[in-house]
């Protein structure tokens, strides 16, 4: 009996020595998965591109356009314009025009008042008149526009007659100081 019954007490030794331990579960408590984190970054990169393409856009749009001007030369005697060629302006309170040479256009009473607008029209006349005369050898291309801006002309002015000219593909311009004759006359129609 002690034969068997000491084979009983092994195998149930045996039993209670290498039981499985068994797992305890709480209810409704998971065990925390832990994955492999993935960060998406494409909606990243593409927003970095359109900052990019907007910053290069706007800076393109953002530079200064530079416009060329005729200066006369201060050194030597002054490039003669024949009278037929030269249209003046003269800036001031109030803009004039003339055509041709000063003391001339006074004793005749053709110096007229003029706008922004209406140079347009008067540069566009001079044109075609240079262009349908066979006398003009240079045709449109000899006009010569001078602007004289005198001490009581805005910027505004000088730069919308500057405008003017390069609108109505004008070739030949430039600023130039106005003579005393101009600036006194002009002081007496502001």
């Amino acid at each position: 009996m002690m034969t068997m019954l000491s084979l009983t007490i092994k195998k149930s030794m045996a039993q209670i020595d290498t039981p499985a331990t068994p797992q305890r579960h709480r209810a409704g408590v998971r065990k925390m998965m832990k994955g492999n984190l993935r960060v998406d970054m494409t909606p990243m990169v593409d927003l970095g591109f359109l900052l990019i393409a907007f910053f290069v856009l706007t800076t393109w749009m953002g530079s200064p356009t530079v416009m060329n001007l005729n200066m006369p030369r201060t050194d030597g005697s002054p490039t003669p314009i024949g009278d037929s060629y030269a249209l003046t302006v003269l800036l001031g309170g109030r803009s004039y025009y003339y055509e041709g040479d000063w003391d001339k256009a006074v004793k005749a009473g053709k110096v007229f008042p003029v706008t922004n607008l209406e140079l347009r029209t008067i540069v566009i006349r001079k044109q075609h008149q240079l262009d349908n005369t066979a006398q003009y050898k240079f045709g449109r291309d000899g006009l010569m526009l001078l602007i004289k801006p005198s001490e009581s002309a805005a910027y505004r002015t000088i730069v919308d007659m500057l405008d003017e000219a390069t609108i109505g593909n004008v070739k030949s311009y430039a600023l130039v100081e106005a003579t005393s004759s101009e600036k006194e006359w002009l002081k007496t129609k502001e």
